[in-house]
């Protein structure tokens, strides 16, 4: 019997996927919107087109205006062809090697220190955050607490 429903249950999930066409409909739809977002930034702060897509696509799953199901597949598709992509830079990289020779050690510390960075900001970004919500959830928790408090000690009287 287990079986059976596991079938059922991978069948009706195969069934929710959309068409492989829809789904690239529906990135190809992303990134024409994101282009027309990108062109409306200035010239001077410049914001690629697929960083706004990818900021478009989770709003639109967050707010399940486009379900998981419709996108799966062929995110993971193009998931899949990650490596192959990053190819021509590696060998663009592989080609410049005398810059490297000559700047090689500044782009490393470069690297370096703008990671440790990133790293040090995102970890008192993070904990401002937890912070902020944990007084907000204590804030509107005081309400419930003192409803409860009157409640206990009404109890007690009794």
């Amino acid at each position: 019997m287990d079986k059976k429903a596991k079938q059922t249950a991978t069948k009706q999930e195969e069934k929710k996927a959309a068409p492989i066409l829809v789904q690239m409909g529906i990135f190809g739809t992303i990134l024409f919107v994101s282009q027309f977002i990108s062109d409306l930034f200035p010239a001077s702060f410049v914001v690629p087109t697929t960083l706004i897509g990818m900021m478009l696509l989770y709003v639109l799953l967050a707010t399940h205006i486009v379900k998981l199901e419709q996108v799966e597949k062929f995110g993971d598709f193009m998931i899949s062809l990650i490596a192959f992509l990053f190819v021509p830079s590696g060998v663009q990289l592989a080609g410049s090697l005398g810059l490297m020779k000559k700047e090689g050690l500044q782009d490393i510390c470069v690297i370096i220190i703008s990671t440790i960075i990133l790293l040090v900001v995102i970890a008192y970004v993070g904990n401002f955050f937890v912070k902020l919500h944990e007084r907000l959830s204590k804030k509107s928790d005081a309400p419930v607490k003192k409803r409860l408090t009157k409640i206990s000690s009404l109890n007690a009287i009794k």
